[in-house]
């Protein structure tokens, strides 16, 4: 290497590219599939929830006063979900992302424990998956005190329950536990 490289302002300074994080155009990359298929997604997802949410019957004046109607919250909220996928996308292609390495087996454990969670609140008690959830994450992602794992898989649905049930005054679906409570 010649010292006029090592320079500041040197030959090898101005020959540099001035954008160094994007790709040159003999050697870009293309966004993988998977790049391509996430927009369109997330665009399918906002216009299916803007659907459904354009079918909501308008509130009577009482429950509402002259403020903002049911539907129009999750209108609002696909159309900055759709304006952010816009940047996304076009960031997407103006400098695709690295090849991203496959899930570990851990991610997908979680994602399956998630499923049940969904299975065992709608089958048997809200309350009761929470519990389970939480304990075999907390076991799972490397709590080696079960009684560490079994005071929060208890505590955090009781106080949940609490809260929504005494202070928001809402109440959860109906199902093992929550019949006990309730009465």
């Amino acid at each position: 290497m010649s010292e006029t490289s090592q320079i500041p302002g040197g030959p090898s300074e101005a020959t540099a590219d001035p954008l160094p994080d994007r790709p040159s155009p003999e050697g870009a990359r293309r966004p993988a599939l998977a790049d391509k298929i996430l927009p369109v997604g997330i665009f399918v997802f906002a216009a299916g929830v803007t659907g459904i949410a354009l079918t909501f019957d308008k509130a009577l004046p009482a429950f509402v006063g002259s403020g903002m109607q049911p539907r129009a919250f999750p209108i609002f909220l696909m159309i900055v979900i759709a304006i952010l996928n816009l940047f996304l996308t076009r960031e997407t292609f103006r400098t695709p992302p690295e090849p991203r390495a496959p899930l570990e087996p851990m991610t997908w454990i979680t994602i399956a424990l998630m499923a049940m969670f969904a299975i065992v609140s709608t089958l048997a008690d809200m309350m009761l998956a929470l519990g389970i959830t939480i304990f075999a994450k907390c076991m799972l992602w490397g709590e080696r005190r079960v009684w560490v794992a079994l005071l929060l898989a208890v505590l955090t649905p009781v106080t949940i329950l609490l809260f929504f049930d005494l202070v928001l005054e809402v109440r959860f679906p109906r199902g093992w536990l929550t019949n006990h409570y309730y009465g």
